[in-house]
């Protein structure tokens, strides 16, 4: 990414802007481990629904993973017929299933009592699965993981080795990883699988060990081959992997433009024309963003700030080589994932322009208008 360019082109700010090269080199590699592995490849449409990144995955992947009725009619409409569609979610609703369970061709249900629920209304053709929580936690911030005290994500694994249910189900799903840079984890997890179902592992047909894990951050990716290889041929298993993250994070951008500076205590705050409202996981879980004009031993720091009324709406502190001026445009990067899917108009601030980026041009995908809000909270 050339980003004197971008500060050049891009015309609206904020704006969102997506590298489909970089997006078209990540799935290459994902295909390549496709390949080596035999296993099949899921986009996980959480992290980043656009059309435009739908359309561009549908060659590398082998379907669309989803949590919702809505999330599964997108994915549907751009993969027709030519996929697979995986869905697994608590929030699955018995008013939607009419409409839901025609397009799916996988179902991982969340718990035993909504299996039973929904095999009672019938499941046309869909392959039928569960997802296991193996009580097997990695991370140590409990708000990323599913296995935590309580959970709301899975099947106890103690409580589904007390039933019989294998035999009347075709798949499990896991998953168990956040940002993971290896694949201990997921080794660790199988084996507990293998533990405690041994060969009737071999009575189903798939399973999908879930998403999670940062392959591009990972240079060694011969353990989670020989792992899918072992579960191909110990127990004839079709597996699913389901990156999301992995696949759109270090290709997206957020453009933003110093509207005012003042000091505050003694500290230089720069306020953006975006906020964390944009991108709430820097609220929700203090995630501080890879900022390109960030120098950290540079002599000038500012507070960067967002432009709603929030007292919290701060990016953080960054240096910079020479004073920020208003009018300065900065660009936060590895923004692809969870951001734009998340963002609203706090305020009433609009949420930023979308553009696509290939070969040192930009092309103006969306931008939102006064009308789009007044649609979103008209009453009448």
């Amino acid at each position: 990414m050339d980003f004197r360019v971008l500060k050049d082109q891009v015309d609206c700010s904020p704006a969102f802007i997506i590298n489909t090269g970089a997006l078209e080199n990540n799935l290459l590699q994902l295909n390549a481990l496709r390949q080596q592995s035999g296993c099949k490849v899921l986009y996980s449409v959480k992290a980043l629904p656009l059309t435009k990144i739908l359309q561009i995955a549908k060659p590398f992947v082998d379907g669309f993973s989803v949590s919702s009725l809505f999330e599964a009619q997108l994915a549907h409409k751009i993969l027709g017929t030519d996929g697979s569609l995986h869905i697994t979610t608590p929030g699955l609703r018995t008013d939607e299933w009419h409409d839901l369970s025609p397009i799916l061709s996988h179902i991982s249900f969340n718990s035993l009592t909504q299996y039973q629920r929904f095999l009672a209304l019938g499941i046309p053709s869909t392959s039928v699965g569960l997802r296991v929580n193996p009580k097997h936690s990695f991370l140590s911030d409990e708000r990323f993981d599913p296995c935590r005290s309580h959970s709301k994500l899975g099947v106890n694994i103690d409580d589904l080795l007390e039933t019989n249910i294998l035999k009347d189900i075709k798949g499990l799903h896991i998953h168990t990883a956040f940002s993971a840079t290896d694949f201990t984890s997921l080794i660790n997890t199988v084996d507990k699988l293998r533990h405690y179902f041994g060969h009737r592992l071999a009575q189903l047909d798939w399973i999908n060990l879930g998403g999670g894990y940062l392959f591009k951050d990972i240079k060694n990716h011969q353990p989670l081959i020989d792992l899918i290889n072992q579960l191909k041929q110990d127990h004839t298993l079709n597996v699913f992997i389901e990156p999301g993250k992995a696949i759109v994070d270090d290709t997206g951008y957020l453009v933003t433009t110093v509207l005012d500076i003042f000091i505050s205590d003694g500290k230089t705050v720069a306020i953006l024309d975006t906020s964390v409202n944009h991108h709430p996981e820097v609220f929700e879980y203090q995630r501080r963003l890879d900022l390109h004009e960030h120098q950290p031993h540079a002599k000038h720091s500012a507070i960067l700030a967002g432009s709603s009324c929030l007292a919290g709406d701060i990016f953080g502190e960054y240096q910079f080589a020479e004073p920020l001026k208003v009018g300065d445009k900065l660009v936060f990067k590895n923004v692809g994932a969870y951001s734009l899917i998340k963002a609203n108009r706090f305020n009433g601030y609009n949420l930023p322009t979308i553009y696509s980026y290939q070969n040192q041009q930009f092309h103006k995908e969306k931008q939102y208008h006064f009308a789009d809000y007044c649609q979103q909270w008209s009453t009448d």
